[in-house]
């Protein structure tokens, strides 16, 4: 039976844990074995924290310094009822699947980039910030293309390809999205060593994160620290994520304090 925790017993066993120094890592060496140890650990199953009769909690954990981003959510851009990534963005501004022929066929495109306020892709394509209709928005310049994709760019010109409906992401609906998932959250940070071929954690820093907030969200992204990321084929949409490097996220919340 699932441990149930009080926030009270919860920061207890987390010291516990990390009075315990090096423990060997016994699930398999992916990005999510530090989290999925730690939950071992707490006796509790993945994706959830029960802490009954208290607001929505998360439990985080992650390697120090790791470069891996953090996925805040999965949401697919607005107008929703017109489908924007397989009805607009796949046919009008796909290029060719580079294996199209061979795992897919001929004709598969792709989508798939990750862009920023601050990093206009290779593609034209940059994320906006619109604080007067309160919307992220996705632009599209074509004198932002690479030269490496002059090809492309004549289809685009042969084709009148426009980006209308312009996609976007209302504050509200993304903030709503990420909020009723991880609206508070305690966040553990890891060391991780090998020895003897075995991979061990050290979980040193515990963070409790109270109160996400929609301005710091917003902030972030005016920082160019969340990025938007289209991963799409014809075939299938893999999902329009928002995700930002971990180091972040601690800053997304009003209230941080450390165990």
């Amino acid at each position: 039976m699932e441990k149930i925790y009080t926030k009270e017993s919860l920061i207890q066993e987390l010291k516990n844990i990390r009075n315990k120094g090096w423990i060997e890592n016994l699930r398999n060496n992916n990005n999510g074995a530090v989290g999925n140890t730690l939950e071992d650990l707490l006796g509790i199953e993945e994706n959830n924290l029960p802490i009954p009769n208290a607001a929505e909690w998360e439990l985080k954990a992650q390697l120090k310094n790791t470069t891996s981003l953090l996925t805040l959510s999965h949401i697919e851009p607005s107008p929703t009822a017109c489908k924007i990534v397989s009805r607009l963005l796949l046919p009008n501004f796909g290029w060719k699947h580079k294996k199209a022929g061979i795992n897919y066929p001929k004709d598969e495109k792709s989508f798939r980039q990750t862009i920023s306020t601050k990093i206009i892709s290779d593609r034209g394509f940059s994320v906006n910030v619109n604080h007067i209709d309160k919307k992220i928005e996705i632009n599209f310049d074509i004198n932002h293309i690479s030269e490496k994709h002059n090809d492309w760019k004549q289809y685009l010109l042969d084709n009148n390809a426009t980006l209308n409906p312009k996609p976007y992401f209302g504050f509200n609906d993304i903030f709503h999205k990420i909020a009723s998932k991880l609206h508070n959250c305690f966040y553990v940070e890891a060391e991780r060593k090998i020895e003897n071929k075995k991979v061990y954690f050290s979980y040193q820093k515990i963070l409790m994160l109270k109160n996400i907030s929609v301005n710091k969200f917003i902030k972030l992204l005016e920082e160019g620290n969340i990025y938007i990321d289209f991963d799409a084929r014809t075939g299938h949409n893999h999902g329009t994520k928002f995700r930002m490097p971990r180091k972040y996220f601690p800053e997304l919340y009003e209230y941080c304090i450390e165990i």
